[in-house]
């Protein structure tokens, strides 16, 4: 049985998160204490309790997210070790954590690689007036006109009929106005902090790369596909570079889960929080399975 391992990005936070697994696998209670020795004792406090305000920013929840996941593939490897993972993915910050499982870096790199990119994203949306719309249904042709139109650019294809839109708040509400006179079936906007891969973003990226450019990547030991060219990632060093870019290109989420499909993957475990991936994949392919592991009572496979 061939297995993939996805891995979700920001919106898929809650307060709490990861607590269960923490209190109830000592594999991923091991990865929580590493995560509060690099960033302190108040980052599980903030996972664990909240408030939401604060687990939402973006320095929290990408390393909140990174952690999360990559629990929860501690947790299944202790539990099932004969349930190996031959590809990797994930939906923007998910990226990450697939390239730590395919040990491109380690966990404590990782978890600083996330923090800072988070931050990073941050200080870019303060900087910034950007926001997001996600468009379900309706006419690609027309998102391509919305954004010639009004200067916003698609930031993520989730899945058959669903695109994200990111831009400047202005582009964006005109954005909005053209939107709302096609024939989508739903429109609206994210809670977020601002354009997410979009070229507002384009001060996040450079600052990243400068902060990566120092680290090293090795060559991934399962396949892991990225986000920004839907293909398998053949090098640590090609890894980082499209690591950089994706902060500013579109997250090709639902090509990425075609590749995997192609390439033999019947089952699929969605490793952290919630449960939107697997219903991203449930539109793109509904006859793969896909197991989704958030809390400790999600392991009775």
């Amino acid at each position: 049985m061939n297995i993939g391992l996805i891995f979700p990005g920001q919106g898929a936070q809650y307060v709490g998160m990861g607590r269960s697994l923490c209190e109830g696998n000592h594999s991923a209670a091991q990865v929580f204490k590493r995560a509060s020795e690099v960033l302190g004792e108040s980052f599980l406090n903030t996972l664990f309790c909240g408030p939401d305000e604060d687990l939402t920013t973006t320095n929290c929840c990408q390393p909140a997210l990174f952690t999360h996941g990559y629990a929860a593939v501690a947790a299944m490897g202790s539990l099932y070790p004969e349930k190996r993972a031959e590809v990797a993915f994930g939906l923007s910050l998910g990226e990450l954590t697939a390239l730590c499982i395919a040990e491109v870096f380690n966990f404590e790199t990782g978890l600083k690689i996330a923090h800072s990119r988070g931050a990073l994203m941050q200080k870019a949306c303060e900087n910034t007036r950007g926001t997001m719309v996600s468009l379900i249904g309706g006419m690609f042709d027309d998102i391509l006109e919305i954004c010639d139109k009004t200067g916003v650019e698609i930031a993520n294809m989730n899945c058959p009929g669903q695109v994200v839109i990111s831009g400047e708040y202005n582009g964006m509400q005109s954005a909005l106005e053209m939107a709302e006179k096609m024939s989508f079936k739903r429109i609206f906007p994210l809670k977020v902090a601002g354009a997410y891969h979009s070229r507002l973003m384009g001060e996040a990226r450079a600052s990243f790369e400068k902060f990566v450019e120092s680290i090293e990547f090795k060559d991934p030991k399962i396949n892991v596909i990225s986000n920004v060219s839907a293909d398998f990632v053949k090098t640590g060093e090609g890894a980082k570079g499209l690591l950089v870019k994706q902060i500013t290109s579109p997250v090709l989420f639902a090509k990425c889960c075609e590749s995997a499909i192609g390439s033999g993957v019947k089952t699929f475990f969605e490793c952290g929080p919630g449960k939107v991936l697997a219903g991203l994949m449930k539109r793109i392919n509904p006859e793969v399975s896909v197991i989704s592991l958030d809390n400790i009572a999600d392991f009775n496979l």
